[in-house]
């Protein structure tokens, strides 16, 4: 895929999240390496429904600005994660509104904030590990993430979001969709006794993958 051709996915794949109601405002970002040592991002404050192809940001590993709008402050932590993952060639940051309300839930299990009752849930993102609350733009986020990223395809920030990796942008968009709707069930099925998915089965889901 061209660099035009994944500037016009990413614009593409943003607005039909903020259509779908996954991204409100100026909230969440996205990310996609265009080689080793470039990534493409959304620029600060952008809405994922007013994109334009032409002014996304694009930084090296090092996060220097090479082109483009101004990247957001988040883009750090997009970066610790590709550092640490080399099979993350995506990512998707969102503030949707399912996993932000379970990010709050006081008490969540941090090394796994959903235990599986879906098989996509595990196929797609496996487990959620929580990482503590930090203000938006502090270094520890990114620490974190990057303490992570080697174990994890996806993360929840308290009181803030999920941040999940794909191996392209759709995959991380597609990624992002099953754990949004699998926090939505979740909060649909409190107060029910649910099925959890047996380990047994949880091992063979995780090798298979989708």
């Amino acid at each position: 895929m061209t660099e035009q051709e994944q500037r016009e996915q990413l614009v593409d794949l943003a607005k039909s999240m903020f259509d779908r109601g996954y991204a409100t405002g100026g909230a969440g970002n996205l990310s996609v390496k265009l080689d080793h040592d470039r990534v493409l991002t959304t620029p600060t404050g952008s809405s994922f429904g007013r994109l334009n192809a032409d002014s996304l940001a694009v930084v090296n590993m090092s996060g220097e600005h090479l082109s483009g709008e101004k990247p957001s402050k988040e883009v750090a932590f997009h970066l610790e994660i590709y550092k640490n993952r080399p099979s993350a060639n995506a990512i998707v940051h969102l503030h949707s509104t399912y996993l932000t309300a379970l990010s709050c839930i006081k008490g969540i299990n941090k090394s796994n904030a959903i235990k599986p009752f879906t098989p996509y849930y595990v196929m797609r993102v496996g487990n959620l590990p929580v990482i503590d609350y930090f203000n938006p733009g502090d270094s520890n986020i990114a620490t974190e993430l990057g303490r992570l990223a080697p174990n994890y395809r996806a993360y929840l920030l308290a009181n803030h979001g999920p941040v999940i990796t794909g191996s392209n942008l759709l995959d991380a968009v597609d990624n992002a969709e099953e754990l949004e709707e699998t926090a939505k069930l979740y909060f649909l099925l409190q107060g029910q006794d649910i099925a959890y998915i047996s380990d047994s089965d949880i091992r063979i889901l995780e090798k298979k993958g989708v």
